[in-house]
């Protein structure tokens, strides 16, 4: 009855060391800066087509890892997202065509187009896994995206939307303290609106609703961010 006392006890042991050995190497505190592409889709709400710029960005990351299952990681992003909205539906454009008229073809009309920066600050959860010299990780988390037009434009605003994030990538560990991030980041926001009310020069002879822009439904849109880095690791 001792021996067998003893050899759970000594197993208990071996297993709480290792345990303990193995959360000891997975903890990782770093930071990361990186260089990504913004990749934007386009949406269509109440008869404006909306896109945003395709276009570089860079990427602060300060990241802990306690464990594969948990690690938590803040972030800063800043990027250009300039935006062009264009109506697409007919009967913002012109008038109805009379019956048995020659009308001209109906085109696209561009409404207007705003030149801007977007910053995001996001919290993520980290899940992560050690082989090697490559950590492999996933996150997932949400913060605040802010739309500033540039350029001291006229007849534009601010617009601060919610955003979700989630990604996937690789750390590669070149030395002790440094090593390369590899991930691509996805954000899921709804679709800012950074012209303001009443000043669209291209309406001047159209029949479009000047309130048509500022008070179409917001839909969701996402934005693929590729990115590459260098983290040090303290």
């Amino acid at each position: 009855m001792k021996k067998r006392w003893l050899y759970f006890t000594c197993l208990f042991a071996g297993a709480t060391f290792w345990n303990h050995t193995t959360a000891q190497a997975q903890k990782q505190t770093d930071i990361a800066g990186s260089f990504y592409g913004t990749f934007n889709a386009s949406t269509t709400s109440g008869g404006v087509a909306q896109s945003a710029s395709d276009s570089a960005g860079a990427l602060l990351e300060l990241r802990h890892i306690v464990s594969p299952w948990i690690g938590f990681e803040a972030s800063y992003s800043y990027n250009r997202a300039n935006q062009a909205y264009v109506t697409t539906s007919a009967h913002l454009l012109y008038p109805p065509c009379p019956i048995l008229s020659n009308c001209a073809p109906i085109k696209e009309q561009p409404i207007a187009a705003v030149s801007a920066n977007a910053h995001a600050i996001t919290g993520d959860w980290v899940f992560s896994r050690k082989m090697r010299n490559f950590r492999l990780f996933a996150l997932a988390g949400g913060g605040l995206l802010l739309f500033i037009p540039s350029g001291g434009q006229s007849a534009t605003q601010n617009a601060a939307e919610f955003t979700l994030i989630f990604g996937a990538g690789l750390d590669w560990q070149l030395s002790k303290h440094l090593g390369l991030r590899l991930q691509d980041r996805e954000a899921i926001y709804k679709t800012p609106i950074l012209a303001s009310v009443g000043q669209y020069p291209n309406l001047a002879d159209s029949a479009f609703p000047a309130s048509a822009l500022w008070n179409q439904p917001q839909v969701y849109t996402h934005t693929q961010e590729p990115a590459l880095g260098i983290y040090y690791r303290f």
